[in-house]
C-alpha cells in the first residue's frame, strides 16, 4: 500500500506538471513587508564579519520566513537573502548603511507545492530520500510483475510481447516526436 500511495502521488503530480494550465489559476499570493534590522548586523566593513545566522533567524522569527536559505549575497550597498521551499520563495534586501529591509514572500499554491515535491525542488534531503525510496519501490513492483508473468505459462508470451510493444512504442514516440 505504501508503493500504491507513492505511485498515485507521482502519477497525479506528473499530470499537474505536464498540464499546468489545467490545474493552476496563475494566481500567486504575494506578501510584502519592510522594517529595520540592527545596523550593526550589516554594516561591517569586513563582510566576512556580518552575522549571517543572526539575519536569517531574525527573518524566520519576525516574519515567519520558511524554506531553506538558498542564497546570501553581500555587496557594498546591500545584503540579499533568498529562501526557497516547495511552492514558496522569499526575497529580502537589506540596506547595509541604514539596516532598512524589504521582504517579499511569494506562495504559488498547492499545485506548485505538489509539482516541486515531484521534482524534488527545494524540498530538502528527507524528501530526496522519499523520492529515492519510491523509485526503488516502483522498480521492485515493475520487476516483480515481469517475474510473475514469467511463471504464468498461459500469459507469459503475450505478457512479454505487450511489455516489449509498450517499450518500443515509447521509444518510437521519443525518436519521432521529441525535439
Amino acid at each position: 500500500m505504501v508503493s500504491f500511495a507513492i505511485l498515485l502521488f507521482f502519477a497525479v503530480s506528473g499530470l499537474t506538471l505536464n498540464h499546468a494550465d489545467w490545474f493552476t489559476s496563475g494566481k500567486e499570493v504575494v506578501r510584502k513587508d519592510s522594517g529595520t534590522v540592527n545596523v550593526k548586523w550589516v554594516n561591517e566593513i569586513d563582510t566576512s564579519k556580518i552575522n549571517k545566522l543572526q539575519l536569517v533567524e531574525y527573518f524566520r522569527s519576525k516574519h515567519e520566513v520558511k524554506g531553506a536559505l538558498s542564497d546570501f549575497r553581500i555587496d557594498d550597498a546591500e545584503c540579499s537573502l533568498t529562501f526557497n521551499g516547495p511552492g514558496y520563495i522569499a526575497d529580502t534586501f537589506v540596506d547595509r548603511e541604514t539596516g532598512n529591509y524589504e521582504l517579499t514572500v511569494t506562495r504559488f499554491g498547492a499545485i506548485a507545492v505538489i509539482n516541486d515535491l515531484h521534482k524534488g525542488r527545494d524540498s530538502g534531503k528527507a524528501w530526496s530520500w522519499i523520492i529515492d525510496i519510491s523509485a526503488v519501490l516502483m522498480t521492485l513492483v515493475s520487476l516483480s510483475g515481469i517475474i510473475l508473468i514469467c511463471f504464468i505459462k498461459k500469459k507469459r508470451m503475450s505478457g512479454l510481447i505487450i511489455a516489449a510493444v509498450g517499450a518500443l512504442a515509447c521509444y518510437i514516440i521519443y525518436k519521432l516526436f521529441v525535439p
